[in-house]
């Protein structure tokens, strides 16, 4: 008689955290399965948040694989609701940079490498920030992101990226072409094809999941083995 095959076991739940930002406290959403090797902070995209629906299926995915995700807000509820606030790519990369430094000096954390998973705007915020942090940051994935919003210093990322990027999002491909010639780091362009610029296809949020998780599982290692 075969064996029952057992369920995949849940993510192991995040637990709310407030990280402090220049004068601002930012929310967030910490999951740590036991044994992590690494660690994700996500940055999210104009308009979306921590509680992103494709965000959260891309950080269960990553927790199942062993890895840590922290989901959060790089704005305030009040700096959300700025327009200009929301692509002032500066301030995110502020914000991302001071959660990377909160992240290597907390306890349950501070023993990770530390990766990227940026969305549309929020993957210029992980670009710049991944430049300013030089090799501290082990690996970024962008999906459907703005790259040409952080041109500059895109010769200067060090860690190996991973552009992902939906079949019919033409105007966003081009961006993503472009940056990807700039950029000098280990590099991959990752077409997924059928899918728009939020993956909302069948099957398209998953092959991003898939991508994400080969590609920190292949970069991330605890900081004593990096």
């Amino acid at each position: 008689m075969p064996r029952r095959q057992l369920p995949t076991p849940p993510p192991h739940a995040p637990r709310p955290v407030r990280v402090p930002a220049e004068s601002v406290t930012l929310d967030g959403l910490l999951g740590v399965p036991p044994d992590a090797r690494g660690i994700v902070l996500f940055a999210h995209g104009s308009g979306s948040s921590r509680l992103s629906p494709r965000n959260t299926f891309v950080a269960e995915v990553l927790q199942r694989a062993g890895l840590a995700t922290l989901l959060m807000d790089l704005l305030t509820e009040e700096e959300e609701r700025v327009y200009a606030t929301r692509f002032d790519i500066e301030l995110l990369t502020r914000r991302l940079v001071t959660a990377s430094r909160w992240v290597s000096e907390t306890a349950a954390t501070r023993r990770l490498s530390i990766g990227y998973f940026g969305a549309s705007t929020g993957a210029a915020a992980a670009l710049n920030a991944a430049a300013v942090l030089g090799r501290s940051i082990q690996a970024v994935v962008s999906r459907g992101g703005r790259p040409d919003l952080a041109d500059a210093a895109l010769p200067r990322v060090q860690a190996p990226t991973l552009l992902i990027i939906g079949g019919l999002d033409e105007e966003v491909l081009r961006l993503n072409r472009h940056a990807y010639a700039r950029l000098t780091a280990k590099k991959e362009l990752a077409i997924v094809p059928g899918a728009s610029h939020l993956f909302e296809e069948p099957g398209a949020l998953e092959r991003v999941a898939e991508l994400a998780a080969e590609w920190f599982g292949r970069y991330l290692a605890p900081t004593d083995q990096a």
